[in-house]
């Protein structure tokens, strides 16, 4: 579901694909081979909300926004049922299941998020960090078998979405 707030419509690149089961409200941008799957929210009523090319947000996510913007970069991967109130989410990052990331938090590049992460408020991540636990703690620099995930993951979505679309699902 797509809907205005406000006066404000999400503007979604024709090649994405959005779930009919999702919804995306509001000032919302959507790029080039992005994909939304069933059960997400995206919520750009407080502030605006820009997500890059060929970027997943997996089922049940959730992403909403402050005052400011929040931006999510290309080639970002968000996993099943994530919480995303941040403010910056940069490319090539993985954001494992069930993470939460709080407010005024930025990831740097090619960073991985680990599943069920709490990224506190405020927080930044430097470039390929991997980050896990609860609170969330920088445990090293990101391997290369987990960019490997990060790459063919946002890949992989970017394909299938591709494939949903095509199916007119």
């Amino acid at each position: 579901m797509i809907r205005s707030f406000n006066g404000k419509t999400p503007v979604i690149d024709e090649s994405a694909f959005v779930s009919e089961s999702a919804y995306v409200i509001g000032d919302v941008e959507i790029g080039e081979g992005s994909s939304v799957w069933p059960g997400a929210v995206i919520r750009g009523d407080f502030g605006k909300i820009k997500i890059g090319k060929n970027t997943c947000v997996e089922d049940n996510c959730i992403v909403h926004s402050a005052p400011e913007t929040l931006i999510i970069g290309d080639n970002v991967h968000i996993g099943h049922g994530a919480a995303i109130n941040c403010h910056v989410i940069d490319d090539e990052v993985l954001i494992g299941m069930n993470a939460t990331l709080l407010h005024e938090a930025e990831i740097g590049k090619q960073c991985v998020i680990g599943a069920s992460c709490l990224v506190t408020q405020g927080m930044k991540i430097a470039d390929k960090s991997f980050v896990a636990g609860i609170p969330g703690k920088v445990k090293g620099e990101v391997s290369q078998q987990q960019l490997w995930w990060v790459t063919e993951g946002s890949k992989a979505y970017t394909a299938l979405a591709k494939e949903y679309k095509e199916q007119g699902l």
